[in-house]
């Protein structure tokens, strides 16, 4: 164990003395930020992206109805909406979409995909020839999904996916949306490429305590760590867990939780996305 500790490190110090520099990127002098937010979580990511690129354009889908912030009212419009099937009215953008090639589209993931105003916009809305970048913030994830549904509705568009964040994890956004802005070539800089994960292997009990750990205060059961992978970082050590759990029907199905570790024994592990 010692000696894949070192091997793992001497890897670390390796690429951190090779940073990976910006990669050609989007023309962000033509890009837009559009955002729905409902608690404000997304405002503030949409808001760090803005700074980020230095004052880019930025509209805010509204919706004809505003939703109250309560979680419970929110869930229940939420299933009444979708259920209907009806699109949730949205007042009118004021932006003209055509003077962009690049749209980020941020939102907070509802029912494991992009919030109903989203989707509404996105029926209204042409973006072919364009790059969109999507972001988001969750409470457990819900990104991956939401992309593939916007590329769905958007099939003429290039759709990628972007930055997502827990809103339990907002204090971690800004240094997390800098390296992503810098892999992506959207700004200038260097950061250290991210290792891969290790091959999964049967979890150890001090690895089932570090999701526990991560995990145990989630509202709502996340399941058992049966493999974990891992990665160290120059902060920290992620793992990705491979998790026994069930879905709303019962069937049994395998999620994957990532989790990181700062080095820093001061703080606790978090958990940062589930994909299911």
């Amino acid at each position: 164990m010692i000696q894949k500790l070192l091997v793992m490190i001497l890897g670390l110090m390796t690429l951190g003395c090779c940073p990976q520099a910006a990669a050609s990127g989007a023309p962000v002098d033509k890009a837009l930020i559009v955002y729905f937010t409902q608690t404000g979580a997304t405002r503030r990511v949409a808001q760090e992206l803005r700074s980020q690129l230095g004052g880019c354009d930025m509209a805010e889908i509204m919706p004809e109805q505003p939703y109250d912030g309560d979680y419970d009212a929110t869930i229940a419009r939420w299933r009444a909406e979708l259920e209907s099937g009806d699109p949730v009215g949205i007042k009118p953008l004021d932006v003209n979409l055509d003077s962009y090639d690049t749209v980020f589209l941020g939102f907070p993931i509802w029912g494991g995909t992009a919030a109903l105003p989203v989707m509404s916009f996105l029926r209204r809305a042409d973006l072919s020839g364009k790059r969109v970048v999507t972001f988001a913030t969750f409470g457990s994830g819900g990104i991956g999904n939401a992309t593939r549904d916007i590329a769905r509705l958007q099939p003429q568009a290039r759709v990628e996916q972007g930055y997502g964040v827990r809103n339990a994890r907002l204090a971690s956004m800004p240094s997390e949306l800098t390296t992503f802005l810098i892999l992506h070539g959207f700004i200038q800089g260097q950061v250290a490429a991210l290792p891969d994960y290790s091959a999964p292997e049967p979890v150890t009990a001090a690895e089932v305590e570090i999701f526990d750990r991560a995990c145990g205060n989630y509202k709502y059961p996340l399941g058992t760590p049966v493999k974990v992978g891992k990665r160290l970082t120059a902060t920290s050590v992620d793992y990705r867990f491979e998790v026994a759990s069930t879905a709303p029907d019962g069937t049994p199905v395998v999620a994957v939780i990532f989790v990181t570790a700062p080095l820093d024994p001061a703080l606790a592990p978090e958990f940062t996305e589930v994909i299911r």
